[in-house]
């Protein structure tokens, strides 16, 4: 697959078929991905990858945790978003939202569906390989956007392969229940999981496709 191909036709996908994916393809996904460059070759990315009843079972103790834990238990030890949305970010936080559960069905204020649509996130939307990725607590932000570099390369990887992926930030905030799970060490920041597979086209959920801003409202050139 041309480069430019695997990147447009990467997208976030929300359903998955079951059909398993073997060892040795996540591993060539996971050895093209550290190629991603990275602060005086630091390469500070951890990855536990999970499929079989160790995925099911890291389901099951997050989805546990969300039913009997109260919703203060279970915080992320970081900011992903802007703590006071703005334009334009809000409303493109919202186009994308109330699309994709246009898509499947889910009205306005019934919380009871949502919350289960958010629980999709906990099963790797029923992916056969699920990735969860961590930091080392004291890595600074060149590291972060070092591991950020190294997550999209993951994603490239799989679309050579012929799958799909979807990066998922909702894994953070029980990393409690992860590290128990997975027994990651307490200098590791959960920074998110990742769900590897194959498309399930017959969900609506992923008939979803994105916009982007065009080059001139995010660029300025000089000298050409």
């Amino acid at each position: 697959m041309h480069v430019d191909e695997a990147i447009t036709s990467r997208r976030s996908v929300r359903a998955f078929l079951p059909t398993p994916v073997d060892e040795a393809v996540i591993r060539h996904i996971l050895e093209v991905a550290a190629r991603a460059p990275s602060g005086s070759n630091t390469q500070p990315w951890k990855v536990y990858v999970v499929t079989g009843t160790a995925k099911e079972r890291l389901s099951a103790a997050i989805l546990k945790a969300r039913r009997e834990d109260s919703p203060d238990a279970h915080q992320a030890e970081y900011h992903y978003y802007l703590r006071k949305w703005r334009e334009p970010y809000h409303s493109r936080r919202r186009k994308i939202g109330w699309g994709l559960y246009g898509l499947v069905g889910i009205k306005k204020g019934d919380v009871e569906a949502s919350q289960r649509q958010h629980d999709r996130n906990f099963v790797f939307f029923d992916a056969p390989v699920g990735l969860i990725v961590t930091l080392e607590r004291d890595m600074e932000k060149g590291s972060w956007i070092d591991l950020g570099m190294f997550l999209e390369n993951v994603m490239l990887s799989a679309r050579a392969q012929g799958l799909h992926t979807c990066a998922q930030a909702a894994f953070m905030n029980y990393h409690t229940v992860i590290r128990r799970e997975l027994g990651i060490p307490e200098d590791e920041i959960v920074v998110c999981g990742m769900s590897i597979g194959r498309e399930d086209t017959t969900k609506p959920e992923n008939q979803l496709r994105t916009e982007r801003e065009p080059v001139d409202r995010f660029a300025r050139f000089f000298g050409f």
